[in-house]
């Protein structure tokens, strides 16, 4: 897949993969932002992208920067549509008890590019029965 992207800034990172079978490519700060506890910052990638019509780009934590510095995406998963040509930033929270420094230049979180088919919504009368029915949160857990 081919993904055109623009530098906005002079110092933005183009997405890069860290192994030759990662899902996602990390995006890279642009800037220098201290997140205090609890706050949550947009952090600006410098970048813009043109992802393919009927796909997606979605935005997951780095799983070091989550666990190691409590640093994730606010929203748990950002989602770029196909059509959006703006900068991409991503929601950076501060799980942490601490202040924390995100250095320009740093990995911020990654971007997987995925297949979104928009659906059509047909109205019906009854749906059909299945064994878990309308059992909720917790329903096909252990007993």
């Amino acid at each position: 897949m081919n993904i055109l992207i623009q530098k906005l800034h002079e110092d933005a990172i183009l997405p890069q993969y860290g192994s030759a079978d990662a899902a996602g490519a990390d995006l890279c700060s642009v800037e220098e932002i201290t997140i205090a506890p609890a706050e949550t910052k947009l952090v600006h990638t410098g970048l813009a992208m043109a992802i393919p019509q009927g796909f997606g780009g979605f935005i997951f934590a780095r799983s070091g920067l989550a666990t190691k510095r409590g640093l994730a995406p606010a929203n748990k998963v950002g989602v770029i549509d196909a059509d959006y040509r703006g900068e991409v930033m991503v929601a950076l929270y501060n799980q942490s008890a601490e202040p924390q420094t995100v250095l320009k230049g740093e990995r911020i979180a990654q971007m997987v590019f995925l297949p979104c088919p928009q659906a059509t919504f047909e109205p019906c009368d009854s749906l059909d029965e299945t064994e878990r029915g309308s059992g909720g949160f917790g329903s096909t857990g252990r007993k």
